[in-house]
């Protein structure tokens, strides 16, 4: 994951030079202390129980959804492995290094509501491939990545030209690490299913970002960017002291 980023202090697609922390924001804060908070009640009923019985009913189990469990869709993004502390840890970590200045951006209610379409999505998104490979259907699945891969694309493409340091050493903008992301979970996905990691949800998560961010269920809205984007190829930006003037 990356660390943080060499960028504008004040959001927006510009980028620039003051080295930053990320900042702590109310709702992102709260959804991390909610996290922190349930990993702890995991751990504990973990050690002392020594059966892992919250995952099955507040994790996502694909075919206890389909049967009316609808409630997991959501609680299972605030459940992580309780006896795997670098789960929360990593997660926690990229919270807070994404969300609070998308935060700051959006305001609260919008990025609560952001990151909980993502989450939500990508539990759907687990649900419905679970169709496909009927021995993941009775398996949960638990923790935020897929709100987090959500929020990775909303920083790539809000802030796409910042610059951040990606695993604390290179110097990449804010875009090229998100795309690089959804690919390693896009190539994981189809290469290696079973490898214990929901890249599934990582996948779903990011989409389902990348489709509220660009509005698809306003259709017009999507069809008028895509001509933009089509027509915005056919001009071409000359320097200052360029003397073809016919050319815009």
């Amino acid at each position: 994951m990356s660390y943080y980023r060499n960028s504008s202090p004040y959001g927006g697609y510009r980028g620039g030079d003051t080295l930053g922390l990320p900042v702590v924001t109310p709702v992102n804060k709260a959804l991390m202390i909610a996290c922190g908070a349930v990993w702890i009640v995991e751990f504990l009923a973990a050690i002392t129980l020594h059966v892992d019985y919250i995952s099955p009913i507040l994790g996502l189990v694909p075919g206890r959804v389909v049967s009316g469990w609808v409630w997991q869709l959501a609680t299972y993004i605030f459940l992580h492995a309780p006896l795997s502390p670098s789960h929360i840890v990593f997660n926690l970590l990229a919270m807070w290094m994404f969300g609070g200045e998308l935060e700051r951006y959006w305001g609260g209610r919008k990025y609560l509501t952001y990151w909980f379409v993502c989450g939500i999505g990508a539990g759907l998104t687990v649900t419905i491939a679970s169709a496909w490979r009927p021995a993941a259907a009775s398996i949960p699945t638990i923790g935020a990545s897929g709100a987090i891969f959500g929020l990775i694309v909303a920083y790539g493409t809000i802030f796409a030209e910042r610059r951040i340091l990606m695993y604390l050493l290179v110097p990449i903008r804010a875009r090229t690490m998100a795309w690089i992301f959804f690919g390693i979970a896009f190539v994981s996905m189809i290469a290696q299913p079973g490898d214990g990691v929901s890249q599934v949800a990582h996948v779903g998560g990011a989409v389902v970002g990348w489709l509220y961010l660009k509005r698809a269920w306003r259709l017009s809205d999507l069809w008028r960017e895509a001509r933009w984007a089509i027509k915005r190829r056919r001009f071409k930006v000359m320097p200052p002291d360029d003397r073809d003037r016919w050319i815009h």
